[in-house]
């Protein structure tokens, strides 16, 4: 499908940087913060003229508590930055962690697509000795795709990825997500629903258990899941101290369903077919001549 670039007086340059196990960094201010802040999509006034001489730059970190692998039952830290560039007079998108890392092609007040990318954290040998001992390592993905986003209403973001596994995994997996967005003075709350499938290719390599496996393990009797797929919420709330700086929590709760949950590696004393994550967001903003 041909890509349609906006022009540059109105264009968006985003960029992202990411380490660890990686998840999309959440990114919401509430919309009485001027410039510096998140907005809703809404209709520019005839006033409101996007400077493209200046930069509005975003610099963030975020530290969250997510599972060591999925289907994981214990839990790391992970920290990791990203950065945000616009121009002065452009809103910033609202974006939740569970995005991909996004750079938007096409952008208009209730619509934009483009590229996308994932990473998902490995099963190791290492993360339980006891365990997993005889399972094969199953690597960290990379999964780039495609993403689009739709506000058939201003307070309602609906967004789809479709990825597909380059490293680590070579499935095929695709994730649908809404927010409802409630801004109030210098907060802005959201919450919403998710929903994450795979193919079977995605779901054996993190959920499957081969006949050498088992009889390695000892523990567990082979297994084939033919499909992953699971469901939950996400919410959060961002504070929105000055234009300079703004602070967002966020809490998410994801269940295993179908064939990979009954997988045995998501039960006692492997994983947990119950996934949580919990994050804290600080935002550093400021203005500079943009280079180009």
């Amino acid at each position: 499908m041909a890509m349609t670039f906006v022009p540059p007086r109105t264009s968006r340059f985003r960029a992202v940087l990411g380490a660890g196990a990686l998840l999309a960094a959440f990114g919401a201010t509430a919309p009485q913060a001027a410039d510096l802040g998140a907005d809703l999509p809404r209709t520019t006034p005839t006033f409101a003229m996007i400077d493209p001489n200046t930069w509005i730059v975003t610099l963030s970190g975020s530290i969250q508590a997510v599972p060591r692998y999925p289907g994981a039952s214990d839990y790391t830290a992970v920290g990791y930055p990203s950065i945000d560039i616009r121009r002065v007079g452009e809103p910033r998108r609202f974006s939740t962690p569970d995005d991909g890392f996004s750079l938007s092609l096409f952008d208009t007040e209730s619509f934009r697509i483009g590229p996308t990318a994932r990473f998902v954290p490995g099963r190791y040998y290492g993360d339980d000795r006891r365990h997993l001992y005889g399972f094969r390592d199953a690597r960290f993905a990379v999964e780039p795709g495609v993403f689009a986003e739709f506000y058939p209403v201003s307070f309602i973001r609906t967004r789809v990825e479709v990825r597909q596994g380059l490293y680590g995994h070579h499935g095929t997996v695709g994730s649908v997500a809404a927010d409802y967005l409630i801004p109030a003075e210098k907060f802005l709350f959201s919450i919403g629903p998710r929903l994450n499938i795979g193919d079977a290719s995605y779901a054996r390599k993190y959920f499957g258990v081969s006949p050498i496996e088992a009889a390695l393990n000892g523990r567990v009797t082979p297994y084939d899941p033919r499909s992953f797929y699971s469901a939950g919420v996400l919410g959060g709330v961002t504070y929105t101290q000055s234009e300079t700086w703004a602070y967002t929590a966020y809490a998410g709760y994801t269940r295993i369903l179908g064939a990979s949950g009954n997988s045995p590696l998501v039960r006692r004393p492997f994983g947990n077919p119950n996934q949580y994550q919990f994050g804290l967001r600080i935002d550093y903003a400021f203005r500079m001549p943009a280079l180009f």
